[in-house]
């Protein structure tokens, strides 16, 4: 008799789990229909925590909360490790991109995820460590029609994104609906963490005002990142979003985190307090709805390689007329302004290398060797007009910058120089001319 109530209790058990997993499926079903849900999906009545429940979470139980990640990249992935296991009531990936060629930083969040986008990945393998746990995947721009609606679903958000625009839009966001932002940036070896908009910190926009102008922005897509250092940031973010949730709170709305990989030292520097005059948390605010936050930066929302245009059309040329000339061994110089790192990847055999910083510092002795190479190039030619200097780079950004400086260089020791940037740079190369050429 005992053996037969045990098994009816455990067929009891399966029934009901059976019905909470299609409940979780339906849940996950519109967010991928419909872009994302009017509102958070409601979560299933909990009166207690299960006995093997407590036992999985008897050293990570918090209060319950949801929250609400926005990017799914280097600083995102980190979280699915980290956030498997606590016995959270939910939180939502928002991401606009699809796996493709991984990162190093985000490759281990992508096995078997070719062509999917990210954050239904990450849900997926989220919820199959953890199956009690909400995940809610949303696909799509994020932007000033859809942030305010979707943070206001949430308790805490954090921004795992690396572009300005967003950063803008997700802390005025959070300002507006009233939540914490966990915030954390990383590029090469460096990482940052701030907590914005709690217990009467400052925002975003309290300690940056006016964004930077769009051509001194450097995303990790130009200047690289060490994956651990994305790894770092990230699980940090992720202690500080535990310790919001649970009341002990974060000390980091009063300081920036700041670690240095090289050195391998964490500092904490002393922010300034929330400002009265700032313009949408301050006393008497001038924002009181999201904007149009590409506008407001001058760049576009996202994380891919930047496309900068500092030059008129006459001073630049296309990779295809470039092969043209090379075809036609027009006498010339080409100029790549890569840093070393940068060009022991990969160069061009015939080209000259100067790092643009050599020449924003009107470096003697490079700029000695870039008038040596431009004068025996000349004796190929004849012709007494100008002679053309090609510049080139990873994108077609920094080159526009040495075009730049070239054009100002005195004609009296260098000639009469007729300097255009390489549109799209190597990467243009490498895919419009030869698909042999590797890309970074």
């Amino acid at each position: 008799a005992m053996a037969g109530a045990a098994a009816a209790r455990l067929r009891a058990e399966i029934r009901r789990r059976e019905r909470e997993l299609r409940g979780l499926r339906e849940r996950l079903r519109p967010s991928w229909l419909l872009g994302f849900p009017a509102e958070l999906p409601p979560l299933p009545a909990r009166s207690a925590l299960s006995a093997a429940e407590i036992l999985r979470y008897s050293r990570q139980l918090v209060l319950p909360d949801s929250v609400l990640v926005v990017g799914c990249g280097g600083l995102g992935c980190p979280w699915r490790s980290t956030w498997r296991r606590p016995a959270w009531a939910a939180w939502g990936w928002w991401i606009t991109t699809w796996w493709r060629r991984a990162t190093a930083a985000a490759g281990a969040a992508r096995r078997g995820a070719r062509g999917r986008p990210k954050a239904r990945s990450a849900a997926a393998r989220c919820g199959g460590f953890n199956s009690a746990v909400q995940y809610v995947p949303y696909r799509g721009a994020l932007g000033p029609r859809s942030a305010l609606r979707l943070v206001r679903q949430y308790d805490i958000v954090a921004d795992c994104s690396d572009n300005v625009p967003t950063r803008y839009l997700v802390s005025d966001a959070c300002v507006l609906a009233g939540k914490p932002l966990v915030s954390g940036s990383a590029l090469r070896l460096e990482g940052q963490l701030v907590v914005y908009n709690y217990r009467g910190g400052p925002c975003y926009r309290c300690l940056f005002p006016e964004p930077p102008p769009p051509d001194t922005v450097t995303n990790c897509a130009d200047g690289g990142v060490l994956g651990v250092v994305t790894g770092i940031i990230g699980c940090m973010q992720a202690l500080e979003v535990l310790k919001i949730a649970s009341g002990m709170g974060s000390s980091f709305h009063q300081y920036m985190l700041m670690f240095d990989a090289l050195e391998g030292r964490f500092r904490n520097i002393k922010l300034r307090p929330k400002k009265a005059d700032c313009a949408v948390c301050g006393d008497s605010p001038s924002i009181t709805c999201l904007q149009d936050y590409e506008a407001f930066c001058g760049s576009s929302a996202t994380d891919k390689c930047r496309t900068l245009q500092l030059l008129p059309s006459k001073d630049r040329i296309s990779v295809e007329r470039y092969k043209e000339l090379l075809d036609e061994r027009v006498p010339h110089v080409l100029l790549d302004v890569r840093p070393q790192v940068e060009v022991d990847i990969c160069r061009l055999e015939h080209a000259v290398h100067i790092p643009l910083r050599k020449l924003e510092e009107k470096d003697e002795e490079y700029l000695q060797y870039l008038q040596k190479r431009i004068r025996e190039e000349k004796q190929r030619t004849d012709e007494q007009t100008s002679f053309p200097v090609y510049v080139i780079c990873k994108l077609g950004n920094d080159s526009q910058k040495a075009v730049k400086i070239l054009q100002e260089l005195p004609v009296k020791e260098f000639g009469s120089v007729l300097a255009k940037d390489i549109k799209g740079g190597l990467m243009a190369w490498a895919t419009k001319i030869d698909s042999t050429f590797p890309q970074y």
